[in-house]
């Protein structure tokens, strides 16, 4: 037998030495010229065999294939800002963290992260957020980040920036100068230092604007926005005269309190003089040459320094300027005194006492819906008015608000009636021909079973809930049985005249994405009153759903109904949205109730329909029901059979057998996950 020795030196089995593997073949091997292509086959058979006694496969790490960059961005958030662990996040599916605490997305990208009152505690970390590309709404408001705040130049989309309340260090992020988009921004209460930019009026879009309570110095930016409606830069360590803009004249003093070393016309504090009465002479001259006369009553007097002994001419020309400034202060301060004497002689005899007027709208035309709250036919008894009604109560500004305009301006503002209900008569108010308003009348006779002091402690804890979903409450006043609450105006009406105000009888309801869409703001909006306080919203109906400037929908007239006496009449178009055990009993309100008012809400939109036209049906049949109104929408009936269903649930008769609102916004974020990839999916396919 011929032996061919093959020694396999590439590949080593288990730890043991190279091995020799003996072939054995006939004697006679013919000699050809296929030896070498012989020797090449036994090495592919052989290669295989060591690859089996031990496989190593290496993966890619899984991370890279189903995080996105936004899930990841949030996830190096939190490793650094997190160090409580307050956020529980985990991500199982591709999109779960769509559904996290705080994020808020579109087409699967984040467009808004909430976390005020959320209790983290770390630092904000760079390249982490900055990354969120599509952000809109950025608010880590009320927690404890410390250190500088990062680069956030790349959220060229960021409309609102929230990191007031916090423990920020650093210098003002010259970052934010580059969002060019942006139209809120606050800053307040935090450690930053440094000069505010002058270059700060490039954001021509600001609205808000909220600096109080740092260690900023240097002088006041000339801001000249036309926008800009909410100032504040109180607290802080600004020097010099305040610029007299027209954007900054809009505000008082309060906006600028706290700086002892600011000084202008805006608050009213003269600047020091460079050029004082005593000293040294200026380099073009003598003093007597340089200064003007001081004046006593008409005439003035110059005082000439000669040439020879500068010393005593100098104390010379003191003595005369103190003596006259000191005549002419004498013959001033008598003037005044029998000038004020003599107003109010003539103010005693030629006016009449007047009666406190109350912020009641009045209307001349009982057709025209053209009001004014409280004006007055003549500005002269204003002022006395409105000190009157000032001793009996104040505008009270809720949830940290900057006191941007007055009781005097907010009652001499133009008026136009919104709407009435049984417990308010609502207005848009315009404050200065700028700042619009939402003014609503609470009905003195509805809301008299609530005491004035519970009526503030109540207002103060509306006022501490912020969300995108709710309408912000801004402040409220109370007196002698009158009592406004005032919100920020919502320029695009309800969601009753998007679904039913310009529609015919035969009209198409909204389709179906629109109302996924509402459907999940106002779930969201109900499920934060819900987890952040102890209120419910008792109010929930179409009416009081409106369209924000982004067409987000927003609740309003939250958390007012408890102030209202439940024994007098009911609304008819509120009845409808009443839970069973509400209407029977007159049982006290509670979350279960706001579901079942969101069930019924669901249902409207669906169909198109008022709920007091809505059937008494069993779930089954209330899905036959929304497919005959919609039946043009063949191709949705799965979608809209998951939404009925929610809808079907959370009006369920039981409130125990009602799913929490948190649930019911999960459901909500599920189907519209479902619909997301299901849509990929078949542009995928296409």
């Amino acid at each position: 037998m011929q032996t061919i020795k093959i020694i396999i030196k590439s590949f080593k089995l288990s730890k043991k030495k190279k091995k020799k593997v003996q072939i054995f073949l006939p004697k006679k091997m013919p000699k050809t010229k296929f030896k070498p292509v012989l020797h090449l086959f036994f090495f592919f058979i052989w290669l295989p065999i060591p690859c089996f006694s031990r496989p190593v496969i290496t993966y890619p790490p899984q991370t890279s294939l189903l995080f996105s960059t936004d899930a990841v961005s949030i996830l190096s958030f939190k490793s650094k800002a997190d160090l409580d662990n307050k956020l529980l996040y985990a991500l199982n599916e591709r999109f779960d963290y769509c559904q996290w605490r705080g994020v808020k997305c579109a087409q699967g990208r984040v467009v808004r992260y909430i976390l005020q009152n959320a209790a983290l505690r770390g630092v904000f970390p760079a390249n982490s957020l900055s990354k969120l590309d599509q952000l809109r709404v950025l608010s880590l408001r009320n927690n404890s980040l410390s250190g500088p705040i990062p680069d956030l130049s790349s959220l060229y989309n960021l409309k609102s920036l929230f990191l007031g309340r916090n423990n920020f260090s650093g210098t003002f992020p010259p970052s934010i100068l580059s969002l060019h988009r942006i139209t809120s921004l606050d800053l307040s209460y935090n450690e930053l230092a440094g000069p505010i930019p002058a270059n700060l009026t490039a954001l021509e879009r600001l609205n808000v604007l909220r600096l109080e309570w740092n260690r900023f110095d240097g002088p006041v930016p000339a801001l000249n926005q036309s926008f800009l409606l909410i100032f504040n830069v109180s607290g802080n360590n600004l020097t010099g005269k305040i610029p007299v803009t027209p954007t900054l004249s809009k505000f008082n003093t309060t906006a600028f309190s706290l700086n002892p070393d600011l000084c202008g016309e805006i608050i009213n504090k003269a600047c020091a003089s460079r050029a004082p009465f005593f000293g040294s002479p200026s380099a073009s001259g003598p003093l007597g040459q340089s200064a003007e006369a001081q004046s006593g009553g008409g005439g003035g007097v110059m005082v000439l320094s000669p040439p020879s002994s500068p010393k005593k001419s100098h104390r010379r020309t003191g003595v005369v300027l103190g003596f006259t400034i000191g005549i002419a202060l004498i013959l001033f301060s008598v003037l005044l005194a029998l000038a004020v004497v003599k107003k109010q002689r003539v103010d005693s005899k030629g006016t009449k006492p007047t009666t406190i007027a109350s912020p009641e709208v009045t209307n001349s035309n009982a057709g025209n819906s053209r009001t004014h709250i409280g004006e007055p036919p003549e500005r002269k008894t204003m002022m006395p008015e409105i000190q009157r009604l000032k001793k009996s109560g104040n505008l009270v500004f809720v949830g940290g608000e900057v006191e941007g305009y007055s009781l005097e301006q907010l009652m001499r503002a133009s008026a136009e009636l919104l709407g009435r209900g049984t417990m308010a008569t609502t207005y848009k108010a315009v404050v200065d021909r700028q700042l619009i308003l939402t003014v609503k009348r609470l009905d003195a006779g509805r809301t008299a079973v609530t005491g004035g002091e519970a009526f503030e402690q109540h207002m103060e804890a509306v006022g501490g809930l912020v969300h995108p979903n709710l309408v912000p409450l801004r402040a409220y006043f109370q007196a002698k049985g009158e009592r406004l609450v005032i919100y920020d105006y919502q320029p695009n009406g309800s969601v009753f005249n998007l679904v039913h105000g310009s529609r015919s009888t035969r009209a198409k309801p909204l389709h179906w994405t629109s109302c996924l869409k509402i459907a999940e703001d106002v779930a969201q909006g109900l499920a934060y009153i819900h987890q952040a306080s102890r209120l419910v919203h008792g109010n929930l109906k179409s009416t009081n759903v409106l369209l924000g400037t982004d067409f987000e929908a927003c609740l309003t007239d939250y958390c007012l109904a408890v102030l209202a006496d439940s024994s007098s009449t009911e609304d008819p178009d509120s009845l409808a949205y009443k839970a069973p055990e509400i209407r029977k009993s007159n049982r006290k309100l509670t979350p279960k109730s706001d579901v079942y008012a969101f069930g019924v809400f669901l249902l409207e939109l669906l169909t198109g329909k008022h709920p007091s036209q809505h059937p008494v049906l069993v779930p089954h049949d209330l899905l036959e029901w929304v497919r005959t109104i919609r039946e043009d929408d063949v191709g949705e009936y799965r979608r809209l059979g998951m939404l009925t269903e929610v809808a079907s649930v959370c009006s369920l008769t039981s409130p125990e057998q009602r799913p929490a609102m948190w649930q019911a916004l999960k459901m909500i974020q599920e189907i519209k996950e479902s619909a997301m990839m299901e849509d990929r999916a078949s542009y995928g396919h296409s």
